[in-house]
Formats: structure tokens, C-alpha cells, sequence
């Protein structure tokens, strides 16, 4: 029985992109098989700067085809293009959101680090700077953008089916939230959760943007994957807070986005510290100086110390960032000077 192309796709299924428990069909590198008599050539894409990448994969897909029944010789062929996007920040195969001009993917490592909290605040800080700015609540299970900035408005759809997206304090929004009745849960498979992860991105009319933040989950997960498959990104910030138990999970976020050609911006550490209202006193709860040495260690800078604040927590819960609200508080400033470097950093 001849072989067929399901079977040599079902065998390179078995072949995980480095450092990903996902496959390179899955991922899109499979662009032709030529199948002769028990002559099995395979053409593969992709774009990274790293030459071990396409070594492992051409190594392991050549050795998965090579135990087919009835397969004389296997050979992968791999076109290494650079990686797309402003100065190779970009993952395989990611294309550009037309009007937007740079793409900032907020992440952590493992939940409980008030990531949502720093996209929101440095979403508004931005836009108090004067540029044009979107926010994209990718927690499709967990989203909370819509509580932070206090609407339950449900967004409108053009007559081409684009999503208009919703617009509070100068920014355009999108959430799982504003589709959801309140306190309903999204109960979504993984592939249902890739659609509306695109759909967020790409059928929003964002319209022009100078910048899109996009709030990940926490974690390494299909969304994260989905996003730094398919969207050109201008880099990623990493949230943490101080301990080691966060720091670890930093790491492991830090290694997903250097393996897929994404630039890591900087390192924020959240819940820096409490300073006392009544006394000024200053205690790091969760320890000091984490950010700074794990920033260090992974060669980004530190872009601020965001401290546990009792009117941050109170304005979030009020639907009105702190940076909206208080812009002159020592969290608004903090905020405002992340701004000051990304904007240095890719100018508009």
C-alpha cells in the first residue's frame, strides 16, 4: 500500500518545536511533501535567528519519517527566512495588524502577579502620553479588562462583521469580559480559544494605533503560542513580583519568547513593597531586589518597581486605573516613566 501524505503529517506530529510541547505541523512549518517510490522529501519553513533550531528539527523529522513502513530515504529541506518584523521581533511566521504599529505582549509566568493590573496602568500612561493606544485582554478564561475600566458595554459589529471594539479613557478595548454575562464562565475548548484569540486580534477594527497591549494569560499555553505564531510583535514585558517562586516562572516565560524571535522589552516587578501611609516605613513583603537580579540575569532592564498600593487595588476595583485616576500618585508616576522608555524605545 502506497504511503500518503496523512501518513508522513501524522508522523511528524511526533516532532516538538524546541523548547514547545507543540508539534511543527500544528505550527504551520509543513509546506510540501513529495512522496516517490519510498522517497519521502519534506519542505519545511520557518524564521529564526538560531541555527540549532532547524538542525533538532531537521534531525528528528528525518529520523520520525525514516521509521515509516515502506521509506527507502527521508530528506527535510528547510527554508530559514529572517524573522519577520521591526528588527527580527517577530515569531514564525507572524504577519503584521494593518494600522497598528507596535505590538506589546504583556506577560507572566504564573497568575497572581497583578499582570492585568500593570497592562491596564501602562496601557492609560501611554496613551496620557500622547499616542493613539488599544488594549487587548487575551485571558480568554480570566478576563478582567472590563472590570478595570468599569463598563459592561457590549461591543457593536459592522455591517462586514468587523468587531468595533469598546473605547474608555482614550482607549480602544477588547475583553471576553464585554461579551459575558456577568459571572458566566467561558467554557471553551483549546481550538475555540484560538479562534476567539484571533478574532480579538485580527477581525477588531483597531483601527490606527501607535500601540496594541495585549494582556496574556498567564503562563505558556496555546494563547501564547497562537499569539506569537501569528502576530508580528514589537516585544514582550515580563511581570513579576520579588520571590523566588515568581522569578522562577519569569524565567520560564522569558525562554518561550527568546525561542520564538520575540524581544524581551523589560522586566516589571510588581508588589515591589509597602510603604506605611501612616509612617512612610517601606516593607518588602515579598522580598527585594528580585527584579533587579533576574532582570540582570536575562540581560533586560528593569523597567519599574510598581509598589503594593491600597488606592491602586481601590481604583481598579472601581472600573478607573490608578494612572487614570491619580496620574500624580507614586504609582502613576512609576507608570508614566515605563511609558517615557517604551516610547524611547520604539518611537511612533
Amino acid at each position: 500500500m502506497p504511503l500518503t501524505e496523512e501518513q508522513v503529517k501524522a508522523a511528524l506530529g511526533a516532532v516538538r518545536y524546541p523548547g514547545f510541547s507543540r508539534d511543527i505541523v500544528s505550527f504551520g512549518l509543513v509546506k510540501k511533501i513529495d512522496l516517490g517510490d519510498g522517497d519521502v522529501v519534506v519542505q519545511l519553513a520557518l524564521a529564526t535567528n538560531d541555527p540549532a533550531i532547524p538542525q533538532t528539527i531537521k534531525t528528528e523529522a528525518e529520523g520520525a519519517l525514516g521509521k515509516l513502513a515502506g521509506v527507502r530515504s527521508a530528506r527535510v529541506r528547510i527554508d530559514i527566512q529572517a524573522p519577520p518584523g521591526d528588527s527580527g521581533r517577530a515569531g514564525m511566521g507572524a504577519t503584521k495588524i494593518s494600522g497598528i504599529k507596535h505590538v506589546i505582549a504583556i506577560a507572566s509566568g504564573k497568575g497572581g502577579v497583578g499582570k492585568s493590573t500593570v497592562a491596564a496602568n501602562l496601557a492609560v500612561a501611554l496613551q496620557q502620553s500622547g499616542a493613539s493606544v488599544g488594549l487587548c485582554d487575551c485571558d480568554i478564561y480570566g478576563p478582567s479588562i472590563s472590570l478595570m475600566f468599569g463598563s459592561r458595554e457590549r461591543p457593536m459589529a459592522t455591517e462586514d462583521n468587523r468587531i468595533i471594539p469598546i473605547e474608555q479613557y482614550g482607549l480602544r478595548l477588547m475583553s471576553m469580559g464585554f461579551l459575558l454575562e456577568e459571572n458566566s464562565p467561558a467554557i471553551l475548548r483549546g481550538p475555540m480559544v484560538t479562534r476567539y484569540t484571533q478574532q480579538f486580534l485580527r477581525q477588531v477594527e483597531w483601527g490606527a494605533l501607535d500601540y496594541l497591549i495585549l494582556d496574556l494569560p498567564p503562563g505558556t499555553g496555546d494563547i501564547q503560542l497562537t499569539i506569537v505564531q501569528t502576530v508580528a510583535l514589537a516585544g514582550a514585558i515580563i511581570v513579576t513580583t520579588p520571590q523566588e517562586v515568581a522569578l522562577i516562572d519569569a524565567r520560564k516565560a522569558s525562554t518561550m519568547f527568546e525561542k520564538v524571535n520575540v524581544s524581551v522589552l523589560g522586566l516589571i516587578e510588581n508588589m515591589s513593597y509597602f510603604q506605611s501611609p501612616s509612617d512612610g516605613k517601606r516593607y518588602d513583603i515579598f522580598g527585594s531586589g528580585g527584579g533587579a537580579r533576574e532582570a540582570k540575569r536575562i540581560r533586560v532592564p528593569l523597567l519599574g518597581e510598581i509598589p503594593i498600593d491600597i488606592a491602586t487595588r481601590e481604583a481598579g476595583d472601581r472600573g478607573m486605573p490608578i494612572t487614570a485616576e491619580a496620574a500624580g500618585s507614586a504609582v502613576g508616576a512609576e507608570f508614566s516613566k515605563i511609558a517615557r522608555h517604551l516610547r524611547e524605545t520604539l518611537p511612533t
